[in-house]
């Protein structure tokens, strides 16, 4: 059974293509994608997480909301009951704010310029059977 990835744009930032191909490009890569697409708030993500049985959340995040908009993501679906479901966020994010994004909730992020064979090698990893076993 394939991995489940969610990919979401938070907040008002409606630039897609990026989110749209990084959805295409784990799709071709054997992950089953449910992308939510542009204008989302952190706590329909997070409850779409849970009622879909998500294996990993993406944020896509252009803004510079990136670190408000993943704590708030984060603590949505702590919330929702989603604890244990992995949030990467990916987009327009400066290095100094990695370690920022770790401490909102983010257990991977992929700024702008990151190969996508490394994304995908990265969620391949986070949604392995035994990456599952060592989360709960």
């Amino acid at each position: 059974m394939p991995a489940r990835v969610l990919v979401a744009k938070p907040g008002l930032d409606g630039h897609d293509r990026g989110a749209k191909l990084v959805a295409r490009v784990l799709r071709d890569a054997g992950f089953e994608v449910v992308y939510l697409g542009i204008r989302q708030r952190p706590v329909e993500i997070a409850a779409i997480a849970v009622q879909e049985d998500v294996d990993v959340v993406g944020l896509s995040i252009l803004s510079g909301a990136h670190v408000a908009l993943t704590r708030k993501t984060h603590d949505a679906m702590v919330e929702a009951g989603g604890e244990d479901i992995p949030l990467v966020v990916g987009g327009t994010i400066p290095q100094s704010d990695v370690p920022k994004l770790k401490d909102a909730g983010a257990v991977e992020v992929y700024p702008t310029g990151t190969p996508i064979d490394s994304l995908v090698e990265s969620l391949t990893s986070l949604t392995s059977p035994a990456a599952t076993r060592s989360s709960t």
